[in-house]
């Protein structure tokens, strides 16, 4: 049973066995020197350490090097994506066939919607959950816009029942099964990014699947956080970002992930450039367009090195570590975070995301009734960085890579002086 004391935060900092990695990352500080409490891995991931040293390798050979720097670049620039394949295939669950990094998020949505959205007169509409992040639902609804649709009849909210803020999967279910006739399309957030809910994927493919609906995740809340097992999963697509729980930069690139029963159709509508090119005759000007199988043949452009070789940074930490071991420290440091919120003698709060570990990322999104924004002005001035999301919720973020049970217990203790 956890216990409510410094003593005891610290004990559970000496088990960790992943405590090590906190001094791996750059952690602001406040001008008295001491580390800021840092919840907003699920914004923008820390810097680690030896990303400095990954981008520089590369500045080092542009200079070098120049244009030879594509074949001659201690790691090469022409096959660079390859180097990041394999770790960010095992990030998502994935055969590395099934994965590249490119691109931005919702730009690969919307590559990814030019294949696998094709409505037709009676079979169009789209169905994202009720509270899903804007851009998805601003990128759905310029599809539905784009093929000469209804932007609002065309689009089905999957909402929480009337007094509650967590989806309940029957109620999708529900959806598919009176309305999948006119389905064409599941678009939905892996891990919801307000609530924190970590939704059942599999679920969802085989309720869109049923009746012959395309079914894609957005895992912007979700890589690096939990193991969706996206190829066990059957879903069609999905796409992620990598700057938050990747730790890879203010907009870095995205991932992007097409299942191994779509990589040989090369009759799959898309958008084409020299990138997706066979690689080959890529530099064959002349040649016909020939579509590379599996994810890479969703690229269009060159990749940009510089960005990739923070990810790569990232991606070998990963590597090092393991997703199983990450997701089993995130849940008993949001386990612990959980108890204390709750230990707090009041009314106002509330946790609305999922109390089961299994049913929620590393975020915990607390309700602040009667709160505003100057609550969380409050807690920043205080140098513990949160994200406040209106009407009433600051969402929290502790990182396993980077964020201690000390961290979790100062941070309640400066909540509960505040309050």
């Amino acid at each position: 049973m956890y216990k409510p004391t410094l003593d005891y935060a610290q004990q559970l900092d000496k088990e960790d066995k992943l405590a090590h990695l906190r001094a791996q990352f750059h952690v602001p500080k406040d001008k008295e020197g001491n580390d800021w409490l840092y919840f907003t891995g699920n914004s923008l991931g820390l810097q680690p350490k030896q990303t400095q040293q990954y981008i520089q390798q590369e500045l080092d050979d542009w200079a070098k090097y120049g244009v030879e720097g594509h074949f001659e670049a201690r790691n090469p620039w022409m096959p660079y994506h390859e180097f990041l394949t394999n770790s960010m295939a095992k990030i998502v669950g994935a055969k590395p066939l099934e994965v590249v990094v490119m691109n931005t998020l919702t730009t690969n949505l919307h590559l990814l919607m030019v294949s696998f959205y094709q409505p037709t007169k009676t079979k169009y509409k789209i169905v994202i959950e009720s509270d899903a992040f804007p851009s998805d639902r601003y990128a759905v609804q310029s599809q539905l816009k784009f093929h000469g649709l209804d932007a609002e009849n065309g689009l089905i909210e999957w909402k929480p029942r009337e007094g509650e803020e967590l989806l309940r999967i029957e109620d999708l279910e529900k959806i598919v099964d009176e309305q999948g006739d006119e389905i064409a399309l599941l678009l939905i957030g892996g891990v919801n990014y307000y609530t924190g809910q970590y939704l059942d994927i599999k679920r969802i493919a085989e309720i869109g699947h049923a009746k012959n609906c395309m079914v894609g995740i957005d895992l912007a809340h979700g890589a690096g956080n939990i193991s969706p097992e996206l190829h066990d999963s059957g879903v069609d697509f999905a796409a992620w970002c990598t700057y938050k729980y990747l730790n890879s930069g203010p907009g870095s690139l995205a991932g992007l992930f097409v299942h191994e029963k779509h990589a040989h159709n090369k009759e799959l509508p898309r958008f084409a450039g020299w990138w997706n090119h066979n690689k080959e005759t890529r530099f064959n000007m002349r040649q016909p367009f020939d579509v590379m199988p599996g994810a890479e043949g969703w690229q269009l452009s060159n990749p940009p090195i510089l960005s990739m070789a923070a990810i790569r940074a990232s991606l070998d930490m990963f590597e090092e570590v393991g997703m199983e071991a990450l997701r089993a420290k995130s849940e008993k440091l949001t386990g612990y975070f959980e108890y204390l919120i709750n230990q707090i003698d009041t009314d106002r709060i509330k946790i609305i995301t999922p109390s089961n570990p299994k049913e929620r990322g590393c975020q915990l999104s607390i309700q602040v009734k009667n709160a505003d924004k100057s609550l969380h002005k409050k807690l920043t001035e205080n140098n513990i960085i949160t994200d406040w999301r209106e009407p009433d919720v600051i969402r929290c973020a502790p990182v396993p890579m980077y964020n201690s049970f000390e961290d979790v217990y100062r941070m309640v203790e400066k909540l509960k002086e505040l309050l």
